[in-house]
């Protein structure tokens, strides 16, 4: 009778923590190569970002939109928080005028997108495979309560073990949109 109290304390113990505090991923698509490749295993961080606000840069997990017509949960690195602008032009991302310093994307994107204001309560996404990723500059912003969680570190492959590239320092361009 013991071991049945003990399996079922552990079965809810693991219930509590996957569904408050860490969760795991597997990464079905290129969209934030070369950050994070196919097949890629995140621990996905629950608890704190409901605590501490997500920055620019983090790399998070949210329900993906409805204008996306999927059932998964999305992965892509948060570039606009509420009130600012973003515009992406010249190949770069600009945050109210000032481009980002991005080493981690594939590729610069090949597109033109805004200028935006990013609404109170949403966030503007976009994959580190910008020319083959579908992310806010396709289907928009995204509401704050459709986040789930901050990526908090790849556990799979192995060769591969640890935190993921987030944005560098200093992470604004010395250049100005003009």
């Amino acid at each position: 009778m013991e071991w049945v109290f003990i399996i079922a304390i552990a079965f809810l113990l693991s219930i509590v923590i996957r569904t408050y505090v860490l969760d795991t991923r597997i990464v079905p698509t290129g969209s934030m190569l070369p950050t994070i490749q196919l097949q890629d295993r995140l621990i996905v961080d629950k608890f704190v970002y409901k605590f501490k606000p997500l920055e620019r840069g983090d790399v998070i997990v949210f329900k993906a939109p409805d204008s996306a017509d999927e059932d998964l949960d999305l992965v892509k690195r948060l570039i606009g928080l509420p009130g600012e602008e973003v515009q992406i032009k010249d190949g770069k991302v600009w945050i109210d005028g000032k481009c980002l310093n991005e080493p981690y994307v594939s590729s610069p994107p090949n597109y033109e997108y805004g200028p935006v204001v990013v609404p109170e309560g949403q966030y503007f996404f976009l994959g580190d495979n910008r020319n083959q990723s579908k992310d806010s500059h396709i289907w928009g912003f995204m509401p704050s309560e459709n986040v789930l969680g901050r990526v908090w570190v790849r556990y799979w492959p192995l060769s591969g073990i640890g935190h993921l590239q987030g944005a560098p320092d200093p992470y604004f361009c010395e250049e100005s949109n003009s």
